[in-house]
């Protein structure tokens, strides 16, 4: 794993498929989770399809850690809002003007599963595909360089921005700047730590232009590779079979909330 991305490297099944197939397999299980409306059904995806395809390709430690760091404040926060902000419905308990409704707290619960597998096929996704060949691939495939280049980069943006943070925040302690204490003393540190985040991020995004325009980004050639990416037939069959199922799942979706 580097800087630019959370990718771990594998000697997996998973990690051996054509990065196109699993980007095509991450967006069929986010567009077919979001046709069930059970609650359950968001943490069945979890456990019973997205784990699986973690334990195949080595990196469900991995996985569960980065869903949990970043997905907890997210979660505790939809359950505080919809519990006690939910408005008529059954209370719990009551405390003075403290009312959480069980309605709120099965909507939040429902919401929660949909997070997490959400989180997790996005996760399991850059752990197991290296963004390079995921942009050969993209390309290879048809997909405009320029929304090929957002892809990509939407995948690298948050290890980016965490390094970033990083030395940012290693420069301004070196400089004698306590970010360490009580809340006040962290509040006087947070913006000297992220202005310069902000600023470097802009001035970043004339650097990205010109590397885009070297790399002939907007040319109609057909690019070549010197990185050879394997792609079977059965992994082409495999793709178009996915996203027939999840177009008919979305299909029998729609139609049964037109017929009840």
């Amino acid at each position: 794993m580097n800087s630019l991305s959370i990718y771990v490297a594998r000697e997996s099944g998973l990690h051996k498929l054509n990065p196109l197939t699993k980007f095509v397999l991450s967006l069929c299980i986010l567009l077919g989770g979001l046709a069930f409306s059970n609650a359950l059904a968001g943490y069945v995806i979890l456990f019973a399809i997205v784990t699986p395809l973690a334990m195949f390709g080595g990196v469900t430690k991995r996985m569960y850690q980065l869903v949990f760091n970043i997905s907890w404040p997210l979660i505790l926060s939809v359950f505080l809002i919809q519990s006690f902000f939910w408005g008529a419905g059954t209370p719990l308990f009551e405390i003075g003007p403290v009312s959480p409704k069980l309605e709120g707290v099965l909507f939040a619960f429902k919401s929660s599963g949909r997070i997490l597998y959400v989180m997790a096929n996005f996760i399991l996704f850059s752990l197991t595909t290296r963004p390079d060949t995921l942009m050969i691939s993209l390309k290879q495939a048809g997909l405009p360089g320029g929304l090929a280049y957002i892809i990509v980069s939407t995948l690298q943006l948050i290890p980016q921005y965490a390094a970033k943070a990083n030395i940012i925040l290693d420069a301004q302690r070196s400089r004698g700047l306590e970010t360490q204490g009580n809340i006040v003393t962290r509040a006087r540190a947070l913006l000297p730590l992220v202005l310069p985040l902000v600023i470097s991020s802009l001035l970043e995004v004339e650097e990205r232009a010109i590397a885009i325009e070297a790399r002939a980004f907007n040319s109609n050639r057909v690019e070549t590779s010197i990185l050879e990416i394997p792609d079977s037939q059965s992994q082409k069959t495999a793709r178009a079979g996915m996203i027939i199922i999840t177009i008919l799942l979305i299909a029998g979706r729609f139609l049964w909330q037109l017929s009840s």
